[in-house]
């Protein structure tokens, strides 16, 4: 049997029982579908998540206060601590040789209001080291002054969202809005940024570091990101930044240093693992539709008793006879596997219209599905597969009922 005749054979089979194909074909589009579809779920907040985080930079170290004691471990990232760090801390750490720039951070809520219009935005307490940081454009003026430890401003800089909510389409530099019960000048506005670790500095209001802690009443430092001079500094600018802060907290060592590998590197087992087990979990409906296909292809032997009979008198060997079953099986779950891969890259391509995220697939989703698709069916397949090729021609051709 040469391989076109194998194929009208499958063909045939397919369309003379159309709603046990279709039951296949959807078993098998389905699975495929989901592990496409969570993988490149999964993938897309993966590759969101390590790309904000690597616009801090390599260089970039982020100071925390209090003590992460144990290994593999998130780190504390709300700032609480017994012990806070102060902008004396911050003023120490920038005069360390390795060290390039400082920024401190206070952060909180704050009702904002100009004229009739008031709102509760995002707080930032910094300095003007923290534009170039964290990577910070304006849109308009100029970022916050360069001041001496301590030293408080009535300036501010505001995100392109705050702006409009505030002042409209109206002038901005210059204005003065109210913050709490303190008045402060808009001096910048900056260009238009989503949301980044948490922050959205499209609705911030960004004010001298001491002004914040006036504001906020309270002196602790949420954070403070520190700059190596080069990437080949970043391990001497960590052991100085630890040094210098153990001996001004009375020879405690009581702050949690973060840099951008260290966060990439925890975040991406943890999302790699989570992608894994949700495309883990759809591969059971593979499974499932494999169980599905012994089933159908069991009831189909039997229904072709007579079929299998006769190309076994014609000539067909058992091989022969068994790989028409397993080839009808596998035609099934490839057809169904790439109508699901398709229906999956689809939604995806649709996500990735309607957000910002990176939704695709993993390569390991799109080879794996279908061939665990292919791999179940002929599994499954198999012993209806050799069921069938074992039958006797003269048994297969009896009449059924007959003795």
């Amino acid at each position: 049997m040469d391989p076109l005749d194998a194929c009208r054979f499958w063909l045939g089979a397919m369309r003379g029982h159309g709603s046990r194909s279709a039951m296949l074909l959807l078993a098998m589009a389905v699975g495929v579908f989901f592990v496409t579809l969570l993988g490149g779920l999964g993938e897309g907040a993966r590759a969101y998540v390590l790309g904000e985080f690597s616009l801090l930079g390599r260089d970039i170290l982020i100071v925390l206060p209090g003590r992460n004691e144990t290994t593999g471990g998130m780190p504390p990232i709300t700032g609480m601590a017994p012990r806070s760090l102060t902008q004396a801390d911050a003023a120490a750490l920038g005069r360390l040789p390795a060290v390039r720039r400082v920024a401190p951070l206070h952060a909180g809520q704050v009702e904002i209001s100009h004229d009739n219009r008031n709102r509760e935005a995002l707080t930032l307490g910094t300095t003007r080291d923290f534009f170039a940081l964290r990577q910070l454009r304006l849109a308009q003026g100029q970022p916050l002054p360069v001041l001496e430890p301590g030293q408080g401003g009535e300036v501010c800089v505001i995100g392109s969202r705050l702006r409009q909510e505030l002042f409209g389409s109206t002038p901005v530099l210059g204005q003065w809005l109210r913050a709490g019960d303190r008045r402060f000048r808009v001096i910048g506005v900056l260009d238009q940024r989503g949301e980044s670790l948490g922050m959205d500095f499209s609705e911030a209001l960004i004010v001298p570091v001491a002004s914040a802690e006036a504001l906020f009443d309270r002196e602790g430092l949420f954070r403070v990101f520190v700059e190596a001079r080069g990437p080949s500094y970043l391990e001497s600018a960590r052991r100085q930044v630890l040094a210098t802060l153990t001996e001004r907290h009375q020879g405690e060592e009581d702050v949690t240093l973060l840099s951008q590998d260290s966060m990439l590197a925890a975040f991406d087992g943890i999302l790699s693992g989570l992608t894994l087990a949700l495309a883990g979990i759809a591969a059971i409906s593979l499974l499932v539709a494999g169980i599905l296909i012994m089933n159908v292809t069991w009831i189909a032997v039997l229904q072709r008793t007579a079929e299998i009979g006769l190309l076994k008198a014609v000539g067909a060997s058992s091989a022969q006879v068994r790989l028409l079953f397993l080839g009808e099986a596998a035609l099934l779950a490839l057809l169904g596997a790439g109508t699901g891969l398709a229906l999956g890259e689809l939604l995806l391509w649709v996500g990735r219209l309607a957000t910002d995220l990176p939704l695709h697939a993993p390569w390991w989703a799109r080879l794996g599905a279908p061939s665990l698709a292919v791999a179940a069916a002929l599994l499954f397949a198999w012993l209806p597969a050799r069921h069938a090729a074992a039958q006797v021609p003269v048994q297969a051709l009896q009449p059924k009922g007959s003795h």
